[in-house]
């Protein structure tokens, strides 16, 4: 018999799709099942990843310096006894157990070690972190984000055109598996501007009739632009009716419209734990995989549960990562809140809102927290912007800290324009602030938005 190669023998996908089913049996599942039957499922999966987290060396340490001993954690209640870890835990183990860190659950440096699947973050913030999947939690990662397409109204016959970056980060890879494994869709997997010229990627849209189109919003949103700049009429010329990305605070709004009224769906996830929730076709929050993560809001300062309805960080635990790298609450310092109604669709899953900013990209100035994604969605408003903006905090010559928001306007430049958005600006978010007015494109060098998943809205230089 042909020997199966690492890979391949590392899952069975009859058996993950039953644990973990996408399309119409998704539904048929999970609709007739009951809270305290998917809370049974949850703790089953939980105890068998803390069991298997204990002989792994990063966690083992981690949960020893808590005064933790095995046996401590004998069902899901107990999640709160664990000492959560973040991106600087995981740089840490990297730093000091060179270079897959203490957190892979296997040797690196033995032939017969288990198969692993290697990406890295962007290093957007420093040198890029390691992360790991076996080839079952790659799968598995893969059909959730299939489940949420399908969902959403992904067809057999749609043209997908992918914005997501590729190289040494997981999201271009990890849509293509998802589509080319679990859909029939046909895939256009372009990545960045960096990677396709923009101009170039609204010719293949045009050649291949998309209709659906993934990735971050910044980007998706810039595409429009260049369609409009080239002669292209989104909607018409290029039939787009579904995006799927990650709106955050972006109003969704001025993207399907943009896109000649696309229907337009959030999702979020992080690169560690794959997708966490979606929304679906009832556009009332995004739904969280519970049947795969277990979700947690901590408030930012005391690390402690939120209070109904308040807002705190993300913090998840990847129920079917039992094997290679287990993520046993992981703080993302995403901020979110849990939707707090029942939902229409009967699901027992509970949802996500969107996700207002991130705590560790928050700055405080003159005593108010600010989040760059806040600013962002108050510039969009005017028409006189492209929605294109960088924000600079800065510490004057008098000790004095003033944050410089740089935005792109379509019409040139006036002192109304100016004090118009000053105003704007201060009576949303609270501060004032000083504004300075670009022509469009004169901001992309900072931003990077052709060039990045992610574009960068932030520098703060005050303690340069």
């Amino acid at each position: 018999m042909t020997k199966i190669p690492p890979y391949f023998s590392g899952f069975d996908v009859k058996e993950i799709l039953t644990d973990h089913p996408i399309d119409k049996e998704f539904t048929d599942k999970f609709i007739a099942m009951s809270k305290d039957e998917l809370r049974s499922i949850q703790e089953k999966k939980f105890l068998k990843c803390v069991n298997r987290a204990w002989n792994i060396p990063f966690y083992e340490k981690h949960w020893k310096r808590d005064g933790l001993v095995p046996g401590d954690i004998n069902k899901l209640e107990d999640i709160v006894k664990i000492p959560t870890f973040d991106k600087k835990d995981l740089m840490n183990s990297i730093a000091n157990n060179p270079p897959f860190g203490d957190f892979s659950g296997t040797h690196m440096n033995e032939d017969n070690h288990n198969h692993a699947v290697m990406h890295t973050t962007s290093g957007t913030t420093g040198a890029p972190q390691v992360i790991l999947f076996s080839p079952k939690t790659r799968e598995i990662q893969n059909l959730l984000v299939a489940r949420a397409y399908l969902w959403q109204g992904l067809k057999g016959s749609d043209i997908v055109h992918s914005v997501y970056g590729h190289g040494m980060v997981n999201a271009g890879h990890y849509m293509r598996e998802a589509i080319i494994h679990f859909t029939n869709a046909i895939l256009c997997s372009a990545g960045t501007g960096l990677e396709t010229r923009s101009t170039q990627q609204i010719g293949i849209m045009q050649r291949f009739k998309t209709t659906v189109l993934i990735g971050f919003v910044d980007y998706i949103k810039r595409l429009a632009q260049v369609a409009h700049e080239m002669g292209v009429e989104p909607g018409k010329d290029i039939p787009i009716r579904i995006i799927s990305g990650h709106f955050g605070l972006e109003d969704r709004n001025e993207i399907s419209n943009l896109w000649g009224g696309a229907e337009c769906f959030d999702w979020y996830g992080v690169g560690d734990t794959g997708i966490i929730c979606s929304e679906g076709p009832d556009h009332d929050g995004m739904y969280i995989w519970e049947d795969a993560h277990y979700l947690e809001l901590l408030d930012i300062e005391s690390n402690k549960p939120v209070n109904k309805g308040e807002q705190g960080n993300v913090v998840n635990t990847v129920l079917f990562k039992d094997d290679l790298y287990p993520m046993i609450r992981f703080n993302t310092h995403d901020i979110s809140a849990f939707c707090e109604e029942q939902n229409n669709i009967k699901l027992p899953f509970r949802r996500l809102k969107k996700i207002f900013g991130r705590s560790d990209n928050m700055i405080k100035l003159k005593g108010i927290n600010i989040f760059p994604n806040g600013i962002g969605k108050v510039i969009s408003e005017r028409d006189e912007t492209n929605g294109e903006f960088f924000c600079k905090a800065i510490r004057d010559s008098s000790g004095r800290d003033q944050l410089i928001v740089m935005i792109e306007v379509n019409s040139p430049k006036s002192n109304n324009i100016e004090e118009s958005l000053k105003s704007l600006i201060k009576s949303k978010i609270g501060i004032e602030v000083i504004v300075e007015l670009y022509k469009p494109g004169q901001l992309s060098d900072l931003t990077e938005v052709e060039k990045r998943q992610k574009p960068i809205r932030l520098k703060d230089t005050r303690y340069e």
